[in-house]
């Protein structure tokens, strides 16, 4: 997890994460395919960067995020397959993946990580793996 400061991660560390969470099958299922990853090259980073912030702050960030565990579809936006490819999917998955505990509001630097995470994820997809 991050600091509670808002510097970014490091992609060497992030890289890592993404390559542990990555190896557990389940993970290791999502892709970035069809109209998902179309979705991903025209758009861009800024604007999934922008989408994935917005995203995180209504389904994730709250203390306690309506419909927690079922809140994220598998599919129709790249944001969401990324949530499931890098278990940021639900609050559980935060805790048990990221060290983010449950029942408090995501911080500003949390929120940032999240994203980060995702993003990063997108990135490495859109690049090819």
């Amino acid at each position: 997890m991050t600091s509670s400061s808002d510097a970014p991660i490091p992609y060497a560390a992030l890289d890592q994460r993404l390559d542990a969470i990555g190896r557990q099958p389940f993970r290791a299922r999502f892709q970035l395919r069809g109209r998902d990853l179309v979705t991903a090259e025209s758009h861009g980073p800024a604007t999934l960067r922008w989408h994935a912030r917005d995203l995180v702050a209504k389904r994730l960030a709250p203390a306690e995020p309506y419909k927690d565990g079922k809140q994220t579809p598998y599919r129709g936006h790249p944001v969401f397959v990324a949530q499931h490819a890098t278990a940021t999917c639900c609050r559980g998955c935060l805790q048990r993946w990221h060290r983010i505990p449950k029942g408090h509001e995501l911080t500003r630097g949390e929120r940032a990580y999240v994203v980060d995470v995702i993003c990063r994820w997108i990135e490495r997809e859109v690049a090819g793996g």
